[in-house]
């Protein structure tokens, strides 16, 4: 019997990017003969791969890089694909020494983008960017979108939501890593307000405080503040029995563009330009376009360089809110 391929991949930064490394997981296992895939991430991302069918091992970082270079080098890897390319990714890679592929980060062409508002980035997603990386390898991308897989123990049946959320609703990723990839409290309340669907608003614990503002002010047999109540893979659940999403930049957008959802993304300081807009699924980019202080950042602030936000408080929902009742109107 011939002896397995095995592939590690390293990425650590975020849910989002977590995600989105699960086509070139597929593709790679399946155009590589006898490839067995081993996944390299944080802790808390563990649970975002660790039922994905295509993966053998997921191997979790610790706070000390040695520790965790000793247990990868116990697996004697045949090549590596590092889809995050920094400082600690770079580490493992000269430490196993193996062949490895990276992916192109594009650092100096953000930084010319956010001090001189010129776009020089190529065109497409990011996810675009990885596969250029494993080009070498003859992999192509299947273009069959990003995978999500939940256990079944953390599928959420309808009456673990209120009466008035079971049969119909729209979900809204509220959390955001940093302050300017959020609307302001009153901003989200405008929109929830114009929403002719029950809402179920989604986030951490940190998100709770915030739910309940949008809860006051508009009752709770409109919004539901699901904020803190459910884990990863049930947030995930509820994102895929929704009628759309509306989200920031987060990990819970590109879970949405996972499940083929129709997702309304919100944008502030950051921009889709970089490439991280939600992948293989259609969405509609709810911004304010026009401003010369935007982009200010790539993955966000903890507040506004110049103190008033506009990208955020000029906000107009008009145009998105009429496409999702044209959707409500055509279903119905």
């Amino acid at each position: 019997m011939k002896s397995p391929v095995k592939i590690l991949i390293l990425q650590f930064a975020s849910i989002g990017e977590v995600v989105l490394a699960s086509p070139v997981i597929r593709c790679l296992k399946e155009q590589i003969d006898h490839a067995e895939i081993h996944f390299c991430t944080r802790p808390a991302y563990a649970c975002l791969i660790e039922h994905n069918p295509h993966i053998k091992t997921c191997h979790v970082g610790s706070e000390n890089p040695l520790t965790l270079i000793r247990q990868l080098r116990a697996e004697h890897f045949d090549l590596i694909v590092d889809l995050q390319n920094n400082l600690l990714t770079t580490l493992l890679r000269t430490a196993l020494a193996v062949r490895s592929y990276s992916v192109e980060t594009y650092q100096f062409r953000n930084l010319v983008y956010l001090k001189s508002k010129i776009n020089t980035l190529p065109p497409g997603h990011v996810v675009d960017r990885y596969f250029a990386a494993i080009e070498p390898l003859g992999i192509e991308d299947d273009e069959m979108g990003a995978d999500y897989f939940i256990p079944y123990k953390d599928q959420v049946e309808a009456d673990w939501l209120p009466v008035t959320h079971q049969a119909d609703y729209v979900a809204y990723a509220i959390g955001g890593r940093n302050f300017t990839s959020r609307l302001p409290v009153t901003k989200m309340i405008e929109l929830c307000g114009q929403l002719d669907f029950p809402v179920v608003l989604l986030g951490n614990k940190a998100d709770r405080a915030t739910g309940e503002a949008v809860v006051k002010a508009l009752g709770s047999k409109l919004v539901f503040n699901g904020c803190g109540l459910f884990n990863l893979n049930q947030s995930a659940s509820i994102i895929e029995n929704s009628r759309a999403v509306f989200a920031h930049d987060t990990g819970l957008m590109q879970i949405a563009a996972a499940f083929s959802k129709s997702v309304y993304s919100i944008w502030g300081g950051n921009t889709p330009n970089f490439g991280w807009h939600p992948y293989a699924t259609s969405y509609v980019r709810i911004e304010k376009l026009g401003l010369p202080c935007r982009p200010c950042t790539v993955s966000g602030k903890g507040k506004c360089p110049h103190t008033h936000f506009n990208c955020m408080n000029d906000i107009s929902f008009d145009f998105a809110i009429r496409d999702l009742h044209a959707k409500k109107h055509k279903l119905e």
